[in-house]
């Protein structure tokens, strides 16, 4: 039997097309019939029946035994345990107590992300922290700082622009991040096709600069970068002020924060020669449509949030937003600003966390404060933690400090479908589905489609053994609790008469009442549930994303652009002041995503890894002579929070002063993983220190971290010097 699904791995969402013998998913191929995909998918969607089908896969209730092992027990006795420790916890150290970590798979199931932040909301915890912290949350803040709302996220209008900048994006492996775009690659080449430019602006020429123009960039400077292109436009006559006239306030003192940083003066830093700079900031400001747009690699520097703010300030100063061909805002069809703004749930800096002061983003607190909120005593120390798709010992920094606190929890709980290097120290792992055993509709990322679209799957398959939806699970959690697990007090009233809302008839809700729902009758050509599942392959809402829009997105007071709110004001000033490199770290550590690996899974499918993989360290040629490095040889990078060893790439794809590492490696069983190959985890060179974090969304600093490397030869035979190590 062939049953059409879309692929939950990425944001592109390529339509799938699976084939299902007896119950089971044996293959899954590209589906040609898929307006957006046509017929493409990459090896990771394919590689999924590795997943699916995996021996290794939990399928039942674990508990964890007094040798440190787990036992299958019921369903029945695990959630009688764990609610009535739950319970106790929460009675004895208040609801405050208790907290979650969502990772990266969660944000592709709308019913997991809205139960999971129900449920701590019903609660009335403030410990939600998810993967976004390691990834994309400083995004968030700077919408909240420039546009009143972090819900309301532009895109490059890549179907229409001349010239689009990225910085820190390798769409080419990533397909497209807070950008849905299926077939990304074509999309991209179609710009040039018609006479457009693609910069890239990247310490490493990456997959996709290869492909189209590239600037090599300091690692972390790309801040300095920015506020030159914003002089040379101000200075230059380039600004387009009558659209900021009409709707941004501030840009006399945006202007002025960016004078002193001409091409000139940045040029140290940044690394980019101050003409390459000029000429640049003409041909983006004087192009027929630009966009300029960022990524992992410009959100996980030490001011990630002034980054994400000044390349939106950049399209907005040269008038390319809200503009075809420029930075659009997206057409969903569940419009999550709206409902953000009327639910209360677009929140950014409402509370704050106990450990480091941070404000929440859309709810999130920092990860990396996991372990002192775990261990600092006091009134809402974190006691019970739930984790859910997610391995944060891998992928928050400094695993170790956090392995070591989370032994010293009252309860840990985990809900996924592999034991792994953060739930093998858990009381219980739960069995949950994969994206082929449950609904979905990707409301999360409706608002970043390139294209306007909307698309929903049924399971392809029942749950394996005995796996259950998160949602459900998070409903068996709430009822001891006697909670109702919304974000929205209507639903916990009807919770609280005994009438539930389950996942399918929320969304239906949603899609009736968005802008292209029909209504509950009254717009018949409209949008519903029930007419998605009629078009298995999705259905294109209109040809381009719609322009013109800025005014209903504005959600500040006066309804205007704030382009030098106070905070971003103030961590100008503290780049200004920025001090000199520590000459004993000389060299710059970025992250580094592969094609054939996923975050910190995807590691055990035979189809992705055959052949071998080998986690390597690149290397440019000049600095592998410098310390004496060969191809293939043994290195130790050390920063002033750890030390790796690993193999070294020597590779001219690498600017000098610069080593790139794959991250999500580091694995120590739980599985078996294809080919042997565990890795080291990068994250152990970057600190968890509250006082390390980016100030305004609470982001873990992974990109420019400051290294030294050494010929592992040298250092066993005494003569580097161990790493300064931070304190826990």
């Amino acid at each position: 039997m062939q049953t059409v699904t879309f692929c939950r791995i990425c944001e592109a969402h390529c339509g799938m097309v699976a084939t299902v013998e007896d119950g089971r998913v044996t293959q899954l191929r590209p589906d040609p019939e898929h307006p957006l995909s046509t017929g493409y998918a990459c090896p990771k969607g394919i590689a999924m029946t590795d997943v699916q089908n995996d021996p290794d896969r939990v399928l039942h209730p674990l508990r964890k035994t007094a040798d440190g092992g787990f036992e299958r027990v019921s369903w029945e006795t695990a959630m009688a345990d764990i609610g009535s420790r739950l319970k106790r916890v929460r009675d004895d150290h208040g609801p405050e107590s208790i907290g979650w970590y969502m990772g990266n798979p969660g944000a592709f199931s709308y019913s997991h992300t809205l139960w999971v932040k129900g449920f701590l909301d019903a609660l009335g915890s403030p410990h939600y922290y998810s993967a976004g912290s390691q990834d994309v949350n400083n995004r968030f803040a700077a919408s909240a700082l420039l546009y009143g709302s972090p819900l309301v996220v532009p895109i490059p209008d890549l179907a229409r622009t001349q010239f689009l900048l990225m910085l820190g994006a390798n769409p080419m492996v990533s397909h497209g991040s807070v950008l849905t775009a299926p077939r990304v690659r074509d999309q991209l080449h179609a710009i040039t096709a018609r006479g457009g430019r693609v910069l890239v602006v990247d310490p490493r020429r990456t997959e996709t600069a290869r492909q189209f123009e590239h600037v090599p960039v300091t690692p972390d400077a790309d801040a300095w970068l920015l506020l030159s292109l914003l002089q040379v436009i101000f200075e230059e006559g380039l600004a387009d002020r009558r659209f900021l006239a009409g709707w941004a306030r501030d840009t006399d003192v945006l202007e002025q924060l960016a004078s002193a940083h001409t091409p000139e003066e940045t040029e140290h830093r940044t690394g980019v020669p101050a003409d390459t700079v000029r000429a640049l900031a003409r041909d983006f400001a004087t192009a027929d449509g630009a966009a300029a747009y960022g990524r992992t690699g410009s959100c996980l520097g030490r001011y990630g949030t002034v980054v994400a703010f000044l390349i939106d300030a950049l399209n907005a100063v040269t008038g390319n937003l809200d503009r075809p061909g420029g930075a659009v805002f997206g057409r969903p069809s569940i419009a999550l600003d709206d409902v953000g703004a009327r639910t209360g749930l677009d929140s950014y800096g409402r509370t704050r966390s106990r450990i480091g002061d941070f404000p929440d983003v859309l709810g999130n607190m920092p990860a990396s404060v996991i372990p002192q909120e775990i261990e600092t005593p006091g009134e809402k120390q974190l006691r019970a933690l739930f984790v859910s798709a997610g391995n944060p010992v891998l992928s928050v920094p400094d695993g170790d400090s956090m392995e070591r606190a989370l032994g010293k929890l009252d309860l840990l709980v985990s809900l996924d479908f592999y034991v792994n290097e953060t739930n093998s120290h858990a009381d219980y792992v739960l069995p949950t589905t994969t994206f082929l055993e449950r609904d979905d509709t990707p409301v999360a990322f409706l608002g970043f489609y390139t294209t306007p679209f909307v698309q929903h799957s049924d399971a392809v398959v029942a749950p394996a053994g005995e796996a259950r939806e998160e949602w459900e699970i998070v409903e068996d959690l709430s009822r001891p609790l006697g909670i109702t697990p919304s974000s929205l007090k209507p639903l916990r009233a009807l919770g609280r008469l005994g009438l539930r809302v389950k996942p399918q008839r929320l969304l239906d809700l949603l899609l009736r009442t968005g802008p292209d729902g029909d209504l509950f009758g009254l717009r018949p050509s409209g949008i519903n549930l029930r007419k998605l599942r009629k078009h298995p392959h999705g259905i294109v809402l209109a040809e381009h994303v719609a322009t013109g829009v800025l005014r209903h997105k504005l959600r500040h007071r006066d309804h205007r652009l704030h382009l030098a709110p106070q905070p971003i004001a103030e961590e100008l000033e503290r780049l200004t002041a920025a001090a000199a490199p520590d000459p004993q770290f000389p060299l710059r550590l970025i992250g580094l995503r592969e094609l054939r690996s996923h975050n910190s899974w995807m590691h055990n499918s035979p189809l992705l890894l055959r052949g071998g993989r080998t986690h390597a360290a690149r290397v440019h040629p000049d600095d592998a002579t410098a310390h004496g490095l060969a191809d293939g040889d043994a290195v130790r990078i050390s920063s002033k929070s750890g030390a790796i060893e690993i193999p070294v790439k020597v590779t001219d794809e690498m600017t000098p002063g610069t080593v790139a590492v794959p991250h999500g490696w580091g694995h120590r069983g739980g599985w078996r993983l294809a080919n042997g190959a565990g890795g080291v985890n990068v994250n152990a060179l970057a600190s968890g220190d509250p006082a390390d974090l980016e100030r305004l969304a609470g982001m873990a600093f992974l990109n420019g971290i400051p290294v030294r490397l050494e010929p592992v030869r040298a250092v066993a035979g005494g003569a580097a010097a161990e790493p300064e190590l931070a304190s826990a």
